[in-house]
């Protein structure tokens, strides 16, 4: 009996450890700091986002993964499908849908009247089966199938085509976050730390970036001051009384003395002294700037998913 049991656990561990490879499979998923679900968050990531497996075997349903960013962290096992690699490069090659609305629902008909299957975000993604009428047929990575309105969501293809990565465009995406609530390692238009404000602002365009703001800061250009800031710049904050100075908050700078945040919600503040939207106390810990904009594939850790290689394995 010891070795029939000792037999299943090698098979189960023979299995697990060649689903090296997965692809979320929730709107939004929580990365963990420890493999518990009381354990702090620490990321989050996106339906169809495709992630490697660094650990699984021996932590009880609780794999260890690895974001395209490079962010590592805890997922329950529901938060992902779990594939080898040729499901992988399947997944990564095979025809999706991206969803452009910020909040949309996958239904089991075509009809908002039928059943739901999952709530979606901005920057979604799920493979295209096809095109009728005004909805799209969609499948997650776990075969669970659906319908997307068509006006929330575009073909990958024409999505990338006509993307538009310009200062405006991506103001206006921040804008439209405005009042937005403040979540503690939140990455999604469901809610949102400072750092997973930007980077959703961003991937929305189909920028990659580094989670954090301290990962964040060294990117692109670095702008002293506030004399040159250029619109879309981003904006760190922080303590300065330290020997290296210790970045801790984002924002994105909007112009005319404007930057955009999440600080307890999504708001616009000023360093004017004399606007009424005044944040004196951004203003008295500001650092520098970061320029991004002009490094996107062209830095290290500044891509996007048409040339990060999670993508295309």
């Amino acid at each position: 009996m010891k070795r029939m049991i000792l037999l299943a656990a090698l098979l189960l561990s023979s299995l697990l450890s060649a689903q090296e490879y997965g692809i979320v499979n929730l709107s939004v998923c929580n990365l963990r700091a420890t493999p518990d679900y009381d354990a702090e968050m620490v990321s989050q990531a996106l339906l169809g986002t495709p992630v490697h497996i660094l650990d699984i075997a021996s932590k009880n349903g609780w794999p260890e993964v690895q974001t395209p960013d490079g962010y590592t962290g805890w997922v329950h096992k529901e938060g992902i499908t779990l594939l080898e690699k040729e499901a992988y490069s399947a997944w990564n090659a095979a025809e999706k849908v991206v969803v452009t609305a910020l909040f949309s629902t996958v239904y089991e008909a075509p009809s908002r009247r039928s059943g739901t299957v999952s709530d979606l975000v901005a920057g979604d993604r799920l493979r295209c089966l096809g095109l009728s009428g005004g909805w799209w047929k969609v499948a997650f990575p776990d075969g669970r199938t659906g319908f997307v309105q068509r006006r929330d969501a575009l073909r990958e293809s024409i999505w990338r085509n006509s993307l538009r990565q310009d200062v405006d465009a991506i103001l206006a995406t921040a804008r439209s976050m405005n009042g937005f609530p403040y979540l503690w390692a939140g990455m999604s238009p469901k809610g949102m730390d400072c750092s997973g404000f930007v980077r959703t602002v961003l991937y929305i365009h189909d920028i990659i970036i580094p989670r954090d703001a301290s990962q964040q800061a060294p990117m692109g250009e670095r702008i002293m001051g506030t004399a040159d800031l250029q619109r879309g710049d981003l904006v760190f904050f922080g303590r300065k009384d330290t020997v290296k100075p210790r970045v801790s908050h984002v924002g994105i700078y909007l112009g005319e003395g404007r930057f955009i945040h999440s600080l307890g919600r999504v708001k616009i503040a000023s360093f004017d002294p004399a606007a009424p939207d005044y944040d004196a106390y951004n203003t008295g810990r500001y650092l520098f700037a970061s320029r991004i904009l002009p490094y996107i594939n062209i830095q290290e850790g500044l891509n996007t998913t048409a040339t990060n290689p999670y993508y295309h394995e």
